[in-house]
């Protein structure tokens, strides 16, 4: 397993994040622990899982850019009225709410709603890259400063 992990650890954790920011029920941050605990570079393994999380945003986002309504509640099985929840959090706090598209339930509604709402791609990159960064880089704080407190 050890092996696997230090020969396909960086792939495989951009992937993992890549697929957790999609709406498939996966995390990734369990992963970025290990991979730190096992020594791999935490600015690598920030820099990959965000790029790896962001990506899979940006996918959201352009399911609701090009697929509109009829993709969102035929193939995604989105529901209405979830979908309404994720737009009207988007139209209540604009684009800046965005920071947030890392959190669980309500991230990957609000790319598709920042998508169908049509939002800058620019100001799209920009706000979920840096929150998801944000995020990865105090996981990554908080267990490296664990293991020193352990050791």
């Amino acid at each position: 397993m050890m092996e696997l992990v230090n020969e396909y650890g960086l792939l495989s954790l951009f992937l993992l994040s890549f697929c957790a920011s999609t709406l498939l029920p996966l995390g990734s941050e369990w992963f970025l622990v290990v991979l730190l605990l096992q020594g791999t570079s935490p600015v690598t393994a920030i820099v990959v899982a965000t790029i790896g999380n962001s990506l899979g945003s940006a996918t959201n986002y352009l399911i609701g850019f090009y697929g509109g309504d009829w993709f969102v509640a035929k193939v995604l099985r989105i529901d209405k009225k979830r979908q309404q929840r994720a737009e009207s959090w988007f139209r209540r706090y604009g684009s800046w709410s965005l920071l947030l598209a890392w959190l669980p339930v309500i991230g990957d509604p609000l790319c598709l709603a920042s998508g169908m709402l049509k939002t800058p791609v620019w100001r799209f990159v920009l706000l979920v890259t840096s929150g998801k960064g944000l995020r990865y880089s105090c996981l990554a704080l908080v267990t490296l400063q664990g293991a020193t407190m352990l050791r």
